[in-house]
């Protein structure tokens, strides 16, 4: 290959953003861009003119050398100009393997031979994630759905058959208990729209002047009515009572109330959840902006979960499997939004969730109540 044109090549390549090697018709690695060295851990300079298969070792999933099974040089390029996408396993510095999705493109020479054989080696570790991503996905549908449903029908049909055999009670007790499935399912499905939303950046917020202390009494007494000793009390705890806020009086924040309910319902119902005490929600007003924190007296938050705990269906290794693991991306979807952020943390006695809304809510808040008096 002359100056000219391997200049021409390695100049080429380089305007590829995944990893690209050259390959000329004897198998020689004529090039690979600097995306591509990086991978394979060695120079590029070093790279050219070395065997191609030693250099870029690529095997299946069952461990067979993707060179010697499929032989790419061998193909009549005329034929098959192009070779589909393939997930392989590349080795790299090390002798570990990483994930690629391998595609190809053979050139021809005047005479129909193989003149050049270019493979993009572009990383898999995202289309792994994406895979396993849709496969909890349906997992966890699978199992939450099936629950809800298996109990509506029962019910249903055990009513259509033998109605008359039950009285009035039993009869309003199961027609209870299909009520509150099918608001499982709703939930679920309102869960779903909510990532998938928030996954294409389409979250709509309907933004009015909020009481955050109203919103917060709120989500505690819904809270408190789902449990006997879900009792809610305001500053301070009560015998066994477990749910306790800690909200001053504050100006009205601007924000969407349903997704501020949303998340601290979320918040609440974890710490009782995993909590073994008390649950106490505080809120506080900083210079810059609202500070909310639910905190709870538990176990807490192993330090090599918190990077993860706000991931799509994130649960700890060895937790019983509860929910769907949507809950906290969603409520850090519906911070963010609003422009604030949220994160965990450990206390000495349990977790602490807190997330922030802007100052700028708060002051936007006030000139939308000037304007309105």
């Amino acid at each position: 290959m002359s100056d000219v044109s391997a200049e021409l090549l390695a100049a080429s390549l380089d305007l590829l953003p995944d990893p690209t090697i050259a390959v000329d018709g004897t198998g020689t690695l004529l090039d690979a861009n600097a995306t591509a060295a990086r991978l394979l851990g060695g120079e590029r300079d070093d790279l050219r003119g070395a065997d191609a298969q030693s250099a870029v070792r690529l095997f299946d999933e069952a461990g067979l050398d993707w060179w010697d099974c499929h032989r790419p040089l061998d193909a009549d390029p005329r034929l098959l100009p192009r070779i589909a996408e393939l997930d392989l396993l590349i080795q790299v510095p090390g002798g570990r393997t990483r994930p690629v999705l391998l595609t190809g493109a053979r050139h021809v020479d005047a005479g129909g031979k193989l003149a050049l054989l270019v493979l993009s080696l572009r990383r898999g570790e995202r289309r792994r994630r994406l895979d396993a991503a849709r496969s909890e996905l349906v997992s966890t549908v699978s199992h939450e759905l099936r629950s809800p449903l298996t109990s509506v029908k029962g019910f249903t049909k055990t009513l259509l058959v033998k109605w008359d055999r039950f009285t009035d009670e039993q009869r309003k007790a199961m027609i209870a208990t299909v009520h509150e499935d099918a608001d499982r399912v709703t939930r679920l499905l309102g869960e779903l729209l909510d990532v998938s939303r928030i996954d294409a950046g389409r979250l709509q917020l309907r933004r009015q002047m909020v009481d955050v202390e109203g919103v917060v009494a709120w989500v505690l007494e819904r809270a408190g009515a789902a449990g006997p000793e879900r009792t809610r009390t305001t500053h301070q705890e009560r015998g066994e009572e477990r749910l306790a806020s800690d909200v001053p009086s504050l100006p009205r924040c601007y924000a969407d109330p349903d997704k501020l309910a949303q998340v601290l319902t979320n918040l609440v119902e974890n710490g009782l959840k995993y909590g073994a005490g008390a649950v106490t929600v505080t809120v506080r007003e900083r210079e810059e902006d609202l500070l909310v924190a639910v905190t709870d007296e538990g176990h807490g938050v192993a330090a090599a979960h918190l990077p993860h705990i706000f991931t799509k269906f994130f649960r700890p290794p060895g937790e019983r499997r509860t929910g769907t693991g949507l809950g906290l991306y969603i409520s850090k979807g519906i911070v963010e939004a609003h422009g604030g952020r949220i994160w965990a943390d450990s206390t000495a006695a349990g977790a602490r969730f807190s997330f922030t809304l802007p100052r700028g809510g708060l002051e936007l808040a006030g000139v939308v109540a000037k304007d309105r008096a």
